[in-house]
């Protein structure tokens, strides 16, 4: 349906309308001149809701959240100049790990487009290279319902990520005869599934494989997605391995039959064994940015289908036998209804074998604890989180030492309740993530949500906390602190025999959450883990915990690596 004719629509309502019309119910973003007629317009909307950020990458942040939570595009919203360069790394980190993302970015005049003028700056051959390629001018203003239109649906179309749209002042504050496109216009076509033929040859495939494994990505993560997969996995319980950003996607009665854990980063986890002994993996919604083949696949003979809306990054690790293209929704529910029987990994010696090694982790980290004068042991801190949270509790995890450990070891048992940066790997996303997931309940900040940080990664979106008392959230952060970029650190340490420019110095985590109106706790040693994290975890509003954590141990996540030669 195309949108009503006449000549009576103001732009700046057009935006609006569009935005609405597209389902999205939060704008995040920072007014500015070149912008402030959106901003005018959207403050009257009813239905919604403009949350204005302390830093354009932190609104950038909060729309990706969204449209990762949610599926619908978040929108983010900024001036020209600075105001447009800042999204870029809120807009990559989308765009990356396929989080679909609309940002609406003002531009000087048109007619001092060409002059060196005031905030002047070619934003969008910045921003360009930061989205899926949709990064467009409205150059007059019978474009701009078209031009929005046609973002939405760059953005939400997979593999989804951000799009762009540049909206110079004068245009802003102009009329088009050119209405709004209706609700309709911004649903993305669906895909279908792989041609029937390959499906056939794939699900014999996997009825030969004597320990197939379902690779999951994070383009496997939505909940459309995961509902497929669980249905498959009803049917034919083989052995899964998740990506860290498809966290969630296997239940927790599905678990103890199939589930081998997550892989990503160093090649030594339980999932990273499976995977090197499978004769058979079944990739699904993977990104080579999640875990680069050549870590998981170095002797580059696994057996690989690839099943994903888009084909391969073909090479000399990742050379799939056969690729099913289109809904990955779609082919794995065809692909269940194909095959007509597969080996239990229960049936499988060393998948037994696997799962006491599992469960013995799971033992040692549930004993492990410090001297009571002790500093706070990563195990001892996860497992206490696990025991206090539900399944349906969202948990953002900020980049740093913190993810790599939560991302391992803190089970999720659904969808996109556990999220971090994967892709990217982009610090400071924690508190602004926590915040979108608290907006978007039903009702809006009714349940609590828990994320985490380093205390380097917390100090580059700090300034939100701000927002998160302002808006009411109830959040619980907790700051994993050592005083330094450990992430880095202990690397260094690995390759030179020192770490350089990794020390932070201190700061009073309690006094800074009091001087933004949220509670400050404090756990000092572990025999106040239990306690402090209860009350915290009980207080209804914004709460920030400084932990001081032990990591002592680090250098363990990246050792004992796989060795090929394992049978």
């Amino acid at each position: 349906m195309a949108p009503k004719s006449s000549s009576s629509h103001k732009v700046s309502q057009i935006i609006a309308d569009s935005i609405h019309n597209a389902g999205v119910k939060h704008v995040f973003g920072i007014p500015g001149a070149k912008v402030d007629n959106v901003f005018d317009t959207l403050s009257d909307h009813p239905d919604i809701k403009l949350i204005i950020c302390r830093h354009e990458q932190n609104a950038a942040f909060m729309a990706a959240a969204v449209g990762r939570i949610t599926g619908v595009p978040g929108v983010c919203i900024a001036t020209s100049g600075p105001g447009a360069g800042n999204l870029t790394t809120g807009l990559v980190t989308a765009t990356t790990e396929g989080d679909p993302v609309v940002a609406i970015i003002g531009s000087v005049p048109r007619l001092l487009s060409t002059k060196h003028t005031h905030q002047s700056m070619r934003a969008l051959e910045i921003l360009e290279p930061t989205t899926k390629g949709s990064a467009t001018n409205v150059e007059v203003e019978d474009q701009a319902a078209e031009v929005v239109l046609a973002a939405f649906r760059a953005a939400a179309t997979n593999p989804k990520g951000a799009a762009v749209v540049s909206l110079p002042m004068d245009i802003a504050s102009g009329t088009s005869s050119i209405g709004a496109f209706p609700a309709s216009a911004f649903r993305p076509p669906l895909y279908g599934p792989a041609p029937r033929e390959s499906l056939k040859k794939v699900a014999r495939m996997i009825e030969k494989a004597k320990l197939p494994v379902l690779f999951l990505g994070q383009r496997a993560s939505s909940n459309i997605v995961v509902e497929a997969v669980r249905g498959f996995l009803a049917k034919h319980a083989i052995a899964v391995v998740e990506t860290f950003q498809a966290a969630g996607a296997v239940p927790e009665d599905l678990a103890p039959k199939v589930f081998y854990g997550r892989v990503g980063l160093f090649r030594n986890q339980i999932g990273d064994r499976l995977l090197q002994k499978s004769d058979l993996v079944i990739t699904m919604g993977y990104d080579p940015a999640e875990y680069d083949a050549s870590a998981w696949n170095p002797s580059r003979d696994l057996n690989v289908v690839h099943v994903d809306y888009t084909s391969c990054d073909y090479g000399q690790y990742y050379h799939p036998e056969i690729e099913l293209l289109g809904s990955v929704r779609e082919n794995i529910r065809a692909l269940a209804d194909e095959i007509s029987g597969t080996h239990s990994p229960l049936e499988n010696d060393y998948c037994k074998t696997l799962i006491q090694d599992s469960v013995k982790l799971r033992q040692d980290m549930q004993s492990v604890k410090n001297p009571d004068t002790g500093l706070i042991h990563p195990y001892h801190f996860i497992t206490a989180l696990q025991k206090r949270v539900s399944k349906n509790t969202t948990v953002t995890c900020d980049v740093g030492t913190v993810y790599i450990y939560m991302m391992r070891h803190f089970y999720a048992y659904e969808p996109r309740h556990l999220l971090c940066s994967n892709g990217q790997q982009t610090l400071g996303v924690g508190m602004p993530w926590a915040i979108a997931a608290s907006l978007v309940q039903d009702p809006p900040c009714s349940k609590k949500v828990v994320s985490l940080s380093g205390d380097g990664g917390f100090m580059f979106s700090s300034q939100e906390l701000s927002t998160a008392v302002q808006q009411k959230c109830n959040i619980t952060h907790f700051i994993w602190n050592d005083e330094a970029f450990n992430m880095v650190e202990f690397q260094e340490e690995m390759k030179y025999g020192r770490s350089s420019g990794i020390e932070l110095g201190g700061i009073d985590f309690v006094k800074y959450a009091e001087a933004f109106g949220a509670r400050g706790y404090r756990i000092s040693e572990s025999s106040q883990v239990e306690k402090v994290m209860e009350e915290a975890l009980a207080f209804d509003g914004v709460s920030l915990v400084d932990v001081r954590i032990d990591y002592s141990h680090v250098k363990e996540l990246a050792g004992n690596l796989v060795q090929d030669s394992v049978g």
